[in-house]
């Protein structure tokens, strides 16, 4: 007998057994995740490319010309980490000319967002140290503070000044030390959340902190991945269009979103640079980008450069993107900036009915919008059938009772594909109405 063949009465195997009882359990609850490819035809409705940059023809010419322009024997993939081998000339010019665009003092490069927080959370917080974090922050934060050395971690309620003072002033209530200023706080947030679309008051937060620990011994760290080319003066992120930036301890930017390419830098002051070369081992342990995904960051970012800060006019910039090209990013940010509140009109003029449960949940300037309903897969399904790709975003990913369908608004999108998403809607709404 074949011995790779078991035998009929052979016990299964134990783990496939857990695995396979663990995703049937998902799919009771209609909680399973699967890879999906999208139609090229469909309509983006989806993903954080929000100014369009990963179809449009400027990014694309820019990009290839950075490929070309090096010599065939510049290598294109790194070779190997930072420390060892990976390292490069135009690694840390791009590093400069990045932390030169943010108003940082310096800014170290990672491979992603998510290694980037996981980095910065697991070494920069020393033994018994005390991060406090907004309860909404991403996965990527968690699994960084998991392995941090710090004493402790608690959250607070999501972009709640008054949950940030509360928490606070019970851990120095608790222990001397952090009023004293002898042990850290660091203080971790986003500045644009991802499911919710919503601005953290970061101001507010910073009042609080210098009101309670006059010691000085706050430290703030922002995750900006989501407000990278949409916020701020030339997309320089909500830290920047706040005009904060030297309170900020460190900041997170990430580049798969809005910039259309990959990777992430941490922008900070020499000494926590040098700190994570050192001791950050999702920096240390893996191969570095490649110089076809520097190109990629060096091109959006001279696309975000080379515009005034405040926006001008209107454009279809997929259509000529040639046209008063040095002014594309503005004209990007102010074009979303229009389709937002195009979109917001149409929902606001939305029939519904008291019966049929939806809310629609947006911060006013964010291009994610959140539609709240207790059928949210079912609504999903109605749009994508119509060809417009939206996503219900269902726990474990937000808490239960928060499911809602998520709307992100790009560049490239057109106001027509906004009434016809939003007519699909209100047909979705009339049927469930219907049936009642």
């Amino acid at each position: 007998m074949d011995p790779r063949v078991p035998l009929p009465d052979a016990r299964p195997d134990a783990l496939v057994a857990a695995m396979t009882s663990a995703l049937a359990h998902r799919e009771a609850r209609s909680a399973r995740r699967r890879l999906t490819v999208l139609s090229p035809t469909a309509v983006d409705f989806s993903s954080n490319d929000f100014l369009s940059l990963s179809t449009s023809p400027a990014y694309r010419t820019r990009f290839l010309k950075h490929l070309n322009s090096t010599p065939e024997s510049f290598p294109f993939a790194s070779g190997g980490s930072r420390l060892l081998d990976g390292n490069s000339t135009y690694a840390e010019e791009l590093e400069r000319f990045v932390a030169g665009f943010h108003d940082a003092p310096t800014a170290l490069l990672f491979n992603s967002g998510f290694d980037a927080n996981i980095g910065v959370l697991s070494c920069i917080p020393q033994p018994g140290d005390l991060i406090l974090y907004d309860e909404l922050i991403h996965a990527s934060s968690h699994e960084g503070m998991k392995l941090s050395r710090a004493g402790s971690r608690q959250g607070f309620a999501h972009s709640s000044p008054a949950g940030l003072r509360e928490v606070l002033q019970a851990q120095i209530d608790r222990d001397p030390k952090v009023e004293k200023g002898t042990l850290n706080v660091f203080i971790v947030v986003e500045s644009i959340y991802s499911m919710d679309g919503d601005v953290a008051p970061i101001k507010e937060f910073i009042d609080v902190v210098d009101e309670l620990l006059p010691a000085g011994n706050g430290y703030f760290i922002v995750d900006e991945a989501h407000a990278t080319g949409v916020f701020g003066p030339r997309g320089a992120g909500v830290v920047q269009q706040l005009g904060v930036q030297d309170r900020i301890f460190i900041r997170v930017h990430t580049f798969g979103k809005a910039l259309a390419s990959h990777g992430a830098m941490v922008l900070g002051g020499p000494e926590a640079r040098d700190y994570l070369i050192n001791y950050a081992r999702s920096l240390i342990y893996t191969t570095a980008l490649g110089f076809p995904f520097l190109a990629g960051i060096r091109t959006a970012y001279e696309l975000l450069s080379s515009g005034e800060t405040e926006p001008v006019g209107s454009l279809n910039t997929l259509s000529n993107p040639c046209r008063r090209g040095s002014r594309m990013a503005p004209q990007l940010q102010h074009r979303v900036q229009k389709l937002i509140r195009h979109l917001r009109r149409r929902l606001d003029g939305l029939s519904r009915h008291q019966s049929v449960l939806f809310e629609v949940d947006h911060f006013p300037t964010s291009p994610i919008i959140s539609l709240r309903t207790s059928q949210p897969r079912e609504l999903a399904s109605a749009c994508q059938r119509d060809g417009y790709i939206v996503r219900a975003i269902m726990p474990p990913t937000i808490p239960e009772g928060k499911e809602r369908v998520r709307v992100c608004l790009h560049a490239g999108n057109s106001e027509e594909q906004i009434d016809g998403l939003v007519q699909t809607i209100q047909f979705w709404l009339d049927r469930r109405m219907a049936k009642l």
